[in-house]
């Protein structure tokens, strides 16, 4: 089961967005222009590469609530402040910082263990170890224990915001490891991101989560590395702009323990307006290994570095 375990230490998330009402005052980007194309495919990656970020740590913070649901000690119950200039983490928590939210436990079949409520409330607002700021309350329902194969947790949001931008949708992680697999799927259903100016993110997503290399080390998840496959789809408000794409992770990504980016794969991400031979098709790399919050998007040939956040 070590690995099982050692999963739920992943920082991932994965995660991402549905369906939109278009209103009078919005309107769908339709003139295929060059710039227009170029901004509407750049905020769609930016979008995408944003809600990774933000599932991921749903992800993590769901499966490191106690070691009775999950794998206690990760997230925001014990990632330390990342020190070092390139964001990588130790594979230690800061179990000497104190917490800054409560957690509530409510047994929904007592005196069952299974089914359970877990709610993480954070409040007005507070500063967590790894340096967010998170109001609002988490609220997830777990059948079994998540390093159980079939156990599922489905996790929904009440006011909850991380830096001004608020969170809401349906998280859902499923154990569907096999014998010889060790495997989450995770998917976003309904999942928006708004920020405070009004612009946000809409995905449905499905993503598959498998380690891949540290099997052999129950005890030691330094070395433990992960790939990331799937797809989603989505909306995004730019200002006065609307506009829909969809995107596939066409090389896997690559999630190592010991840093809270994705340090290698590509994702392909297409507006719907468009065809699949598009040259507009962006395409957004995280890199060739090394670990940092910086990622390229390559818009019709034109490469766009950014900052993940």
């Amino acid at each position: 089961m070590k690995t099982l375990s050692i999963l739920s230490r992943l920082v991932v998330g994965l995660f991402f967005l549905s369906t939109l009402f278009i209103t009078s005052c919005k309107k769908e980007i339709s003139n295929n222009t060059a710039q227009e194309e170029e901004f509407a495919s750049k905020a769609s990656s930016e979008a995408d590469a944003e809600s990774e970020v933000m599932f991921n740590d749903v992800f993590d913070n769901v499966l490191g609530a106690d070691d009775e649901v999950g794998m206690g000690g990760i997230g925001v119950f014990g990632r330390a402040n990342n020190s070092s200039s390139n964001g990588s983490i130790s594979a230690r928590g800061d179990s000497l910082s104190p917490r800054c939210f409560t957690k509530t436990v409510i047994r929904l079949n007592p005196p069952a263990l299974f089914p359970v409520k877990i709610i993480l409330d954070f409040g007005n607002g507070c500063r967590g170890r790894d340096g967010r700021w998170r109001s609002g309350k988490i609220i997830t329902v777990y059948t079994n224990r998540l390093v159980v194969p079939e156990a599922k947790a489905t996790t929904t949001f009440e006011h909850y915001k991380v830096d001004s931008v608020k969170v809401e949708g349906t998280h859902i992680i499923t154990n569907v490891s096999t014998s010889n697999v060790h495997r989450f799927k995770v998917q976003a259903i309904e999942a928006k991101l708004t920020k405070p100016n009004g612009n946000y993110s809409m995905w449905n997503s499905v993503k598959y989560i498998t380690q891949i290399e540290g099997l052999g080390t129950p005890y030691y998840p330094i070395d433990d590395i992960y790939k990331i496959e799937g797809n989603a789809n989505g909306k995004v408000k730019r200002e006065n702009l609307l506009f829909t794409w969809r995107s596939e992770i066409i090389e896997p990504l690559i999630k190592k323990f010991t840093c809270p980016w994705i340090v290698k794969g590509r994702i392909k991400i297409i507006r719907e307006t468009l065809s699949s031979t598009s040259p507009w098709i962006a395409v957004l790399d995280y890199g060739n290994g090394v670990c940092d919050n910086k990622a390229v998007i390559t818009i019709n040939g034109i490469p766009h570095e950014i900052t993940l956040h």
